[in-house]
């Protein structure tokens, strides 16, 4: 077990750690810490009360055992204390990256991403953060970085929101990062984010696209034409959107309602350019899509029912979908990603997905690859 040369002997009042708090929350006891990183349970007491100081080999296998890092885990007593920490991560997602944007953070390997929040209609975000220089990727944090577990999760899927509250019992945190199919996929083959929500044909592309990938069955949702309630343009299909006065809101090149969109006009003989709207700055996402109809900004959209039922508009069916969740196989071993695939198993999950979201849940966990 441990040795003299696993610690200094004399304590450091400058030196400050969070061992306790941090293994607390990860519900790991001292003993087992303790095994994992080869030295006695009295040791880690002592660490955890600032008694000794460890040598580097034996922090460094702490950060391993905890997930985090050296400097989460110990810090002299001058970075503790003046104006806010300020760090570099690696910012993805389409939020505005501006000086003071509020972001979020997670680990996704060694590398710490930060995603910008923008805030809802009516409240501000949660985040960590705020952009310092989004040209430096340097973050100023409200306090010290986040230790909980926390999973990135990319992808345009609304239902987010209730995935979230579900980890959020399984203390796991969920960062959102709300971006298109092709773009999760690309966040996923860069090892940017955990997890990659698609319905590109996921079980054929995902593969070829990320090596080593697994892929998950999310749910069934059904994809279409979302409307103003009552219907005032009186739009039936496709072949509507070819008149003059009826304005899209578009998706971004990319996403699946902009190549489901795609793929009817063409099936319809219309040109993409003669419908009003198209070349329109584009809609992030199936909820800023359906808001755009429901303010009145545009008459029409192509996104999920969920967006539709969300905002209390009609919806015409086009077509039915799966959502995938596609995720690196080295990244299945985490504790973190086994409690994410269980709530996917969970039947009250699955109940609300049905409910809210009106998600068809019958292979929701099934992995496909």
């Amino acid at each position: 077990m441990s040795s003299a040369k696993d610690h200094d002997t004399t304590r450091d009042a400058r030196v400050r750690n969070r061992l306790a708090e941090i293994r607390q929350k990860r519900g790991l006891a001292a003993a087992a810490l303790a095994t994992e990183v080869g030295v006695s349970r009295q040791t880690i007491y002592a660490m955890e009360s600032g008694t000794y100081v460890p040598n580097t080999a034996v922090a460094l296998r702490l950060a391993r055992a905890l997930e985090v890092s050296v400097e989460d885990l110990f810090r002299l007593e001058s970075e503790e204390s003046g104006s806010a920490p300020q760090l570099k991560a690696e910012l993805v997602g389409c939020g505005d990256a501006q000086p003071g944007t509020p972001v979020t953070l997670c680990r996704v390997g060694n590398r710490l991403v930060g995603v910008p929040v923008s805030p809802a209609p009516i409240r501000l975000p949660v985040a960590d953060g705020l952009i310092a220089d989004p040209t430096r990727s340097t973050v100023q944090l409200f306090n010290a970085e986040p230790v909980e577990q926390r999973l990135l999760v990319a992808g345009c899927d609304p239902s987010t929101p209730v995935l979230a509250e579900h980890l959020r019992r399984a203390s796991i945190g969920l960062v959102s990062a709300p971006v298109n199919s092709s773009s999760a996929l690309e966040l996923l083959k860069k090892r940017l984010v955990h997890i990659a929500g698609t319905h590109l044909e996921s079980a054929d592309t995902a593969p070829k696209a990320v090596r080593d990938a697994a892929v998950f069955v999310f749910a069934g949702w059904q994809e279409g034409l979302v409307v103003a309630r009552g219907n005032p343009r009186n739009i039936r299909g496709i072949e509507d959107l070819a008149q003059p006065r009826i304005r899209i809101a578009n998706r971004e090149v990319g996403s699946g309602s902009r190549q489901l969109l795609d793929v009817q006009l063409a099936a319809a003989g219309i040109a993409a350019k003669s419908i009003t709207g198209y070349s329109d700055p584009a809609a992030p996402g199936h909820l800023a899509a359906a808001w755009r109809v429901h303010s009145g900004i545009a008459d029409c959209c192509i996104a999920t029912w969920c967006a539709a039922n969300a905002f209390g508009l009609q919806f015409i069916p086009v077509r039915s979908e799966r959502y995938d969740l596609v995720i690196r196989r080295e990244h299945l071993q985490l504790a973190a990603v086994e409690r994410f695939l269980d709530t996917l198993s969970a039947a009250t999950f699955r109940r609300e997905l049905e409910g809210l979201c009106g998600y068809d849940t019958r292979e929701t966990g099934r992995r496909l690859v």
